[in-house]
């Protein structure tokens, strides 16, 4: 899997992109806020329908235009067209030249991990963060799990807006609640069943990166410990109080730990950074299993946060994915790559929002 061309207009920095790129490495070099990861964006934007910054469309406008453009040429069993145009009043997703009427059809034609400093979230951040790790992951292998994701989330916002009103309505509020059992229950049984499938990927990450230092484990915290419909009826009297759901799997979280406690209350910000490099990689080896061909990496000046350490942890991935004639595209402000490594980049150099080739 590569993506063969990036067409970007009026995103970010980017007046007009236009760029071919072949399959392998490919090193974005440039100073800083010259628009390096901007395009790193624009290709997981194209992937996930989301930007790894957190942010939303308006912020991916070029200053003073409407809106923007962003579209590629994916090249996995057959060449497909992506297209998407955002702006306040208009928003159009295309593939292969027609719209496209069900997320389904587009999500995992073009595969991507991104490594970036937000990934520390991972460990640092809130449950959604983690939530949206295992999401995206069965978005892109499972055809099924995205309506069911928005199945659920219809039930949730129908039935807390039921539980903000003074007078309830129990006829509706069993209705909805039954909807929200039927699609939270399939949904653990998916994350379930991917969570022990990813571990020990994370875990093998995590003992080539440390060395051997710690034993990193992954598990599936469910909110709810028992019979999902049970517990809501339980939890009835609070939920009123509240005026909230609260619990299923929009409250379930990954249990991370190092040597039985807990990454985010006892480990360093070293081993911090560590587990969340682990997850990632552990995120482009699934894909590469289900998928056979490695996902499309996207490097975001991973290899300047690294110490050698966690760098000669890393380096296999990247060998792994150069052999089965993979891509990735890289960022970074200077030359900071192994030899080997660097001897297979195609470089490019990124100035005031033009990208140019290098050698």
């Amino acid at each position: 899997m590569h993506l063969e061309h990036l067409r970007l207009r009026d995103f970010r920095n980017y007046a007009r992109l236009d760029a071919d790129f072949a399959p392998g490495f490919h090193l974005l070099l440039g100073n800083n806020a010259q628009g390096k990861t901007n395009v790193l964006e624009a290709i997981y934007l194209l992937s996930t329908l989301r930007s790894f910054r957190g942010v939303g469309g308006a912020q991916m406008v070029r200053h003073g235009q409407k809106g923007y453009f962003a579209g590629g040429l994916a090249v996995h069993q057959g060449r497909h067209e992506l297209k998407m145009y955002w702006s306040a009043g208009e928003r159009n997703l295309g593939l292969d030249g027609r719209p496209v009427r069900k997320l389904t059809e587009y999500l995992g034609v073009l595969r991507t991990v991104v490594f970036c400093t937000e990934d520390l979230q991972l460990v640092k951040g809130t449950g959604r963060i983690r939530r949206r790790f295992m999401d995206l992951l069965l978005s892109q292998t499972h055809p099924a799990y995205l309506p069911l994701l928005q199945r659920y989330a219809r039930a949730l916002r129908s039935r807390n807006a039921l539980l903000k009103h003074s007078i309830l309505d129990e006829a509706a509020l069993a209705g909805f609640s039954e909807e929200l059992v039927r699609a939270g229950n399939e949904i653990v049984r998916l994350r379930e069943g991917l969570i022990p499938r990813v571990s020990p990927l994370a875990r093998l990450a995590y003992r080539r990166i440390s060395q051997d230092a710690e034993e990193l484990r992954i598990e599936y915290q469910r909110s709810a410990k028992q019979d999902l419909a049970v517990e809501l009826a339980q939890s009835r009297k609070r939920e009123r109080s509240y005026r909230t759901t609260l619990v299923g799997p929009h409250r379930d979280d990954l249990q991370v730990t190092l040597n039985s406690r807990s990454a985010l209350q006892y480990g360093s910000e070293g081993q911090k950074r560590s587990v969340a490099l682990s997850l990632k990689m552990a995120q482009a080896e699934y894909l590469t299993g289900i998928q056979g061909s490695p996902p499309v990496l996207l490097i975001d000046d991973v290899m300047g946060e690294l110490d050698a350490k966690r760098r000669s942890g890393f380096l296999p991935l990247l060998e792994r994915s150069h052999r089965a004639g993979g891509q990735a595209f890289m960022t970074a402000t200077g030359e900071n790559w192994p030899e080997e490594l660097g001897k297979r980049l195609q470089r490019w150099r990124v100035e005031a929002g033009k990208v140019t080739a290098s050698g």
